[in-house]
């Protein structure tokens, strides 16, 4: 108080601020914390189990969707009259019959999931070992004994109902392991009743994965679902859980059945929500009691009412405090002001408040500081400029890779060393090409030399379907490019052009001088791409190559942080017409001078 009733001492504004905020803090903690006391005491749970209950209704009906799209599906294989025909016939009169007869049975099923992305494969499997799938890409695993899986059993011991598994790798089919949950049924002759075969439709896990990845009981809740004997089919932590190092109350969940119960302690305890789909599995909702999700209209209105008489306190408190307090703050501010205008000469008068004049000695400090920091940061952004071009420049494609080392070996078992010999000594003179000496340009000799290197590798691997012409002014093939700027042009043309196409198709590389720049185009005469695509292309939303690569949008990138915004790459064509990409930069000889 001493400090208040005498204005000419030096007084602390730190002990000033410290008792009226503290005041601020005292009454606004104390009257929040009785508030939410006892709003909170005895609705916590109550809306945390009716809110997490609702949710998991809304979930389960989702989950059921598309487990109805199986059993539906399952019973129209079972209802069908050409699939109980063709796993009854002992015999066909010939072999073009019984091949009509399981070609048509193969349509059938093709039908039901050509349009579905969700189901990974449908199949008929008969008690004679016949065979049928929707997809003739599926061959059975003849080191896999069918009936040693649990979803055939389940389907022989569920005599016709459809049964659903959890989730699980399919190795069935060769080559062939997804992850996935499976419902299966077995068939019976619609007279006989005898046993016709097992039917199977797998559906993708990752239908669950995304049913389920974005869900969220609050900030820490989740879902996961079990089937009636305790097996996982989804957790949103299911490695951890397989490997033990996270556990739940799987055994209290199936004994539970439905409804919910809690358990531990502190902000540990949580509140299991179990619900029964229907179909044989449990949906469990896991919320922590500790957070507050439930009645939301009520608290919001109650700390609104609080939150406003805590701001009318907290502005009678300022008013009184202010006019002691602002001055020198102010007069502070016009410095800073001055700073922002790029004055970097001021410095501040120490005023004669004890924190104020801290502040002003640690501004003057500060602002010396920044002067000398702005050498510093113009070069180190010089620095960071020349990283990027470096980390952009040093991207390769590994796939390309993998299929030339793939064709080279192909061609020695073969027997063809010539081609071997060709293929290998273009793909070294390519990757020296790449790596270079670490400059970050090259003449334009050097980039069309790489190309062709490239361009023979691929001639190699598509035979008669590519053809290429490499076409340059000898006035320019001592100017400068970036490194390695012609072939993600030319593998968006193959792989976006001309593999496509019905026939061969021809690339034409040309380089030139074009009004005073140097422009180096690209031009394919395959399918041709719409200007949606080409956006895509340049904007890095769509790759160049089938597996990614150094891309369109990295070389349009090299070139505008190269040589300036005004160079770069452009596109010419549409549907039907072919592509041409044209890249234009300034031109430059090997000394680095500008011609004109």
């Amino acid at each position: 108080m001493r400090a208040l009733m005498h204005p000419t001492r030096p007084r602390s504004i730190h002990a000033n601020l410290s008792l009226a905020f503290a005041l601020l803090i005292l009454v606004t903690v104390l009257i929040m914390s009785i508030i939410s006391y006892y709003l909170s005491k005895d609705a916590v749970q109550e809306t945390t189990q009716a809110y997490t209950t609702e949710f998991m209704k809304q979930v389960n009906a989702n989950m059921k969707t598309y487990v109805s799209g199986m059993e539906h599906i399952a019973g129209l294989v079972a209802g069908s009259r050409q699939v109980h025909d063709y796993l009854s016939a002992d015999r066909y009169p010939s072999l073009v019959e019984e091949k009509q007869a399981r070609e048509g049975v193969y349509e059938y099923l093709h039908a039901m999931v050509a349009t579905r992305n969700d189901i990974v494969s449908v199949s008929l499997f008969g008690e004679d070992g016949r065979f049928v799938s929707g997809s003739r890409e599926l061959e059975v695993n003849p080191y896999v004994e069918l009936r040693d899986m649990n979803w055939y059993r389940q389907a022989k011991a569920a005599k016709g109902e459809n049964v659903i598994s959890s989730s699980h790798v399919q190795p069935i089919f060769l080559d062939r392991h997804v992850w996935v949950v499976s419902m299966s049924r077995a068939l019976y002759g619609k007279e006989t009743g005898e046993p016709l075969g097992v039917f199977l439709v797998d559906l993708n896990f990752s239908v669950m994965n995304d049913m389920f990845a974005d869900i969220q009981l609050g900030n820490r809740g989740y879902l996961f679902v079990v089937d009636n004997s305790g097996k996982l089919v989804y957790h949103p932590q299911q490695q951890l859980v397989y490997s033990g190092l996270k556990t739940e109350q799987i055994d209290k969940v199936l004994e539970l059945g439905r409804g919910s119960f809690t358990i531990g302690e502190g902000s540990a305890r949580r509140m299991y929500t179990v619900q029964d789909s229907g179909f044989g599995w449990k949906l469990v909702g896991v919320s922590y009691v500790s957070e507050l999700v439930g009645n939301k209209e009520r608290m919001g209105m109650s700390f609104f009412a609080l939150g406003a008489v805590c701001i009318l306190i907290s502005i009678v408190l300022s008013v009184i405090l202010s006019n002691r307090l602002i001055r020198p703050i102010t007069q502070l501010q016009r410095y800073m002001k001055e700073v922002e205008k790029g004055n970097f000469d001021i410095q501040v008068p120490v005023p004669f408040s004890i924190e104020i004049g801290r502040l002003a000695r640690a501004f003057n400090l500060m602002v010396e500081r920044i002067k000398e920091l702005m050498v510093r940061v113009v070069r180190e952004e010089e620095l960071k400029r020349t990283s990027e071009l470096n980390a952009l420049q040093m991207q390769i494609n590994p796939h390309f890779l993998y299929n030339t080392l793939d064709s080279i070996v192909w061609m020695a078992e073969s027997g063809k060393d010539k081609e071997v010999v060709l293929m290998t000594s273009s793909l070294a003179k390519l990757f020296r090409a790449s790596i270079g000496k670490g400059e970050a340009l090259v003449t334009v000799q050097a980039e069309l030399d790489h190309i062709a290197h490239y361009l023979t590798i691929q001639k190699m691997r598509y035979k008669r379907k590519l053809d290429y012409v490499i076409e340059a002014d000898d006035s320019i093939l001592d100017c400068l490019t970036i490194r390695v700027v012609l072939q993600p042009l030319v593998e968006n043309a193959i792989y976006h052009g001309i593999k496509n196409k019905r026939g061969p198709g021809m690339i034409r590389i040309t380089a030139a001088e074009t009004g005073g720049d140097l422009t180096l185009r690209v031009e394919d005469d395959g399918i041709g791409v719409d200007g949606a695509r080409m956006r895509a292309l340049l904007e890095g939303r769509e790759d160049s190559g089938p597996k990614g690569g150094v891309g369109v949008r990295n070389v349009h990138d090299r070139l505008r942080l190269q040589f300036g915004s005004r160079y770069g790459l452009s596109f010419e064509g549409g549907p039907g017409e072919g592509t041409i990409v044209t890249v234009r930069l300034p031109k430059r000889a090997l000394g680095g001078e500008e011609l004109s």
